[in-house]
């Protein structure tokens, strides 16, 4: 592993600890500006998928994936890096699948956005399979979590489950998704690579 992607783990080590403390929002229209004012709306999620994304966009695939699995075994030491603190309680969780989905789902964006020059579409289509992979995993997980009974259907319904965790957060994390193929975009091409 190079220099450059050590850097780049930390980078987004760093990122995505910051990105649980700060949540998404989105400014009204510049054409209401002059009625209303500039309005700051909530997105209801965190940065914390876009720092996974961005990271793995920016750095490559080892610098995406050594960041995650850092950030899960700092959640997993007890330090409270995660939404709800950490331990090795966290493992119960329903949405500690979600946490595991971005080590591959790091993988792979950073695989696809370094397999050809840095384009638009090809940065937003590697955040989109890094996305896809992010929630698989969590739906995987949080079935496993019904079979090994940590979850009951009696005190979180299965469709309560896939609401909360998945359908609810995904028009967020897709908003996150067009701004970080963005960013990733102007950086690389600022940064010649």
């Amino acid at each position: 592993m190079s220099p450059t992607e050590l850097l780049w783990a930390l980078v987004g080590l760093l990122l995505t600890i910051g990105g649980t403390l700060v949540e998404a929002s989105i400014a009204s229209p510049a054409w209401v500006w002059s009625q209303q004012g500039i309005q700051v709306y909530s997105l209801h999620t965190s940065f914390q998928v876009g720092a996974v994304l961005l990271v793995s966009c920016l750095g490559g695939k080892n610098a995406g994936v050594l960041s995650q699995i850092a950030y899960i075994l700092l959640g997993l030491a007890w330090l409270p890096v995660f939404t709800s603190g950490g331990g090795w309680g966290y493992f119960r969780e329903p949405g500690f699948g979600y946490l595991l989905g971005f080590v591959p789902g790091a993988w792979l964006c950073g695989t696809l956005a370094f397999r050809s020059a840095p384009r638009l579409e090809t940065l937003g289509l590697s955040c989109l399979g890094g996305l896809g992979v992010i929630h698989g995993v969590g739906l995987v997980y949080l079935g496993a979590n019904y079979a090994l009974g940590w979850l009951s259907v009696e005190t979180m319904p299965v469709v309560q489950a896939v609401l909360d965790y998945t359908l609810s957060p995904l028009p967020a994390q897709l908003a996150i998704v067009c701004a970080v193929s963005l960013f990733a975009y102007g950086l690389r091409h600022l940064l010649f690579y």
